[in-house]
């Protein structure tokens, strides 16, 4: 009879949930599969808890219509063990089926499953500073030592709900787009009101302007949203894009956004109005978020720049919206700010479905919803709404926002919730103290916002697992960063947040759209490869910003 595997701290294998874990991952999209592989095969015992019914993280969650990425697919995979050698997208950008299709073969070539436990919300986790273990629970009964966890929740794990009057008793369907039901909503016929216009609403409205009876936009902001210039894909078009992609996996961990594109060297305002226009056409015709992060250098840092580029979008929605009103709304004179500092949408017919006769627009900051009722959605000018379907495209509380969602109890009875309660305090949004054996994987004051999610999940795990394998080699049980080294941190986020155009615009990159949250730049704005390099330096003086036992 074979004995039981002995994990790296000599705990034997068995799979009990009493047992103690060497590491426990909460949250089982890219950062926590990816992390889950890693630490196997350096010989640690790891589970992942994951609150979806099954793999795509938060692919699952987000089936709603029109649900795609907005990076192509030939980057939104692993580089990890060359997963991207045999795997055909059938789109250039994939939807919600595709990246779950992605999922499962990744899970088919790594045999995940059997350390993934699905339908399990961590409700609670809580640290035993005697064992120096941590004892996490679910909502429906599960329990799981671990000396270690990692919580890689993602930026959207909490779907934030519209404080709205009356919305308990609307009759008919409403539902968060985070929060969709896995067999689809039939749109077909239906008065359809979507409130909000992220990438969420403007997806939603391009599916359900081609079949509902009406359909009205409640917009709040305008979404500046580029073409996808969106195409389906053949086996030879992905073996094509295959031919360069280790060329451009380099570009992706070096590039500011983690994207396999980077900024031009060049100056907008060094070039001529013709001069720019036709880079911007060109680049128009391409598609896709090099016209947000792969433009000129001085776009996201010089007013006059950036409005070049707001005006030739602005010019390029107008030709597409023949109603001037309409037009006026999602794209006017006057920027509602400077373009870029809010994440702009990727659309394949949004402003052609603007133009529709059954689609409408309301500005609701002029004209907000004054309450729901169970016919339909009455606006504070009176305006009656009839309505099948609501849809909340109203975005997440990000990054913090999944974290806090689990009762994570630290060092002497001390709540993270309380802790974080006048902001956020980490370090590299890896951890905090307080909280000894936890870290943070595409959290708060990490690139997460900024960074294409799986160069985050690989770049950000490998350093993780490379830490924790560094502890177990020198037989540390115990770590935490230091006070003065997240304060630090936290003042290093805030100030180049301070110093850049990103304070002009209310969005989630600071929490600015969640009632009651502390206004704080909750995503590192100084770029990928400064992130890392900060992080090799403290790793060269041998992780000199953790407190180890």
């Amino acid at each position: 009879m074979t004995a039981p595997a002995t994990s790296a701290h000599g705990r034997t294998d068995n799979d009990s949930n009493t047992d103690v874990l060497d590491v426990l991952i909460v949250g089982g999209g890219f950062s926590g599969l990816y992390s889950l592989d890693r630490l196997r095969d350096a010989g640690f015992t790891a589970k992942v808890w994951d609150a979806a019914g099954d793999f795509g993280g938060i692919w699952w969650w987000n089936c709603y219509p029109g649900a795609r990425t907005d990076s192509t697919g030939q980057v939104y995979q692993f580089e990890h063990k060359e997963l991207w050698r045999d795997f055909d997208w059938r789109e250039l950008y994939p939807n919600w089926e595709g990246v779950r299709e992605y999922f499962q073969y990744i899970d088919s070539q790594l045999d995940l499953r059997k350390d993934v436990v699905f339908s399990t919300f961590a409700s609670e986790a809580a640290w035993d500073e005697d064992s120096r273990t941590w004892t996490v629970r679910s909502s429906d009964g599960k329990e799981q030592q671990a000396r270690q966890v990692i919580v890689a929740t993602g930026f959207g794990a909490k779907p934030l709900y519209p404080n709205l009057e009356g919305l308990d008793t609307f009759a008919g369907e409403s539902y968060h787009t985070a929060r969709w039901p896995q067999g689809g909503v039939d749109m077909t016929g239906k008065k359809v009101v979507v409130m909000g216009t992220g990438s969420s609403g403007v997806q939603v409205v391009q599916e359900a302007g081609h079949v509902a009876e009406h359909v009205t936009v409640l917009q709040r902001t305008p979404n500046l949203a580029l073409p996808m210039q969106q195409r389906k894909l053949t086996h030879d078009d992905n073996e094509e894009f295959r031919k360069d992609l280790p060329e451009r996996f380099v570009t992706r961990n070096n590039a500011f956004a983690g994207f396999d594109f980077d900024f031009m060297p060049i100056n907008a305002v060094d070039l001529s109005k013709e001069e720019r226009d036709a880079i911007y056409e060109k680049m128009w015709q391409e598609g896709g978020f090099p016209m947000w992060l792969g433009t000129f250098q001085d776009i996201l840092s010089d007013d006059e720049a950036n409005r070049t580029f707001y005006d030739f979008w602005r010019n390029k929605v107008h030709e597409r919206i023949a109603d001037p009103v309409k037009a006026e709304i999602v794209a006017p004179k006057e920027w509602p700010h400077p373009y870029g500092i809010k994440r702009p949408s990727l659309e394949q017919d949004y402003y052609d479905v603007i133009n529709q006769d059954n689609v409408d627009v309301i500005d609701s900051k002029k004209n907000p919803i004054k309450k729901v009722v169970p016919e339909g959605v009455i606006m504070e000018d009176g305006t009656f709404l009839e309505c099948d379907l609501l849809v909340l495209a109203t975005g997440f509380d990000a990054n913090s926002g999944g974290i806090l969602g689990i009762d994570i109890t630290g060092v002497d009875g001390q709540k993270l919730r309380d802790k974080w309660a006048g902001g956020v305090d980490t370090f590299m949004g890896l951890s905090t103290n307080g909280f000894p054996n936890m870290m943070f994987l595409y959290g708060p004051q990490s690139p997460s916002g900024f960074c294409n999610g799986p160069t985050s999940a690989e770049r950000q795990g490998h350093i993780v697992v490379e830490f924790l394998e560094h502890l177990q080699r020198k037989g540390v049980t115990r770590f935490e960063n230091s006070v003065e080294s997240e304060k630090s941190w936290r003042s290093h986020v805030d100030e180049l947040f301070m110093d850049s155009m990103f304070p002009r615009a209310k969005s989630w990159y600071w929490g600015a759209n969640v009632p009651g949250k502390v206004p704080q730049m909750l995503n590192y704005t100084g770029g990928v490869p400064l992130y890392f390099t900060t992080w090799d330096e403290h790793k060269e003086n041998g992780y000199d910003v953790y407190d180890v036992k």
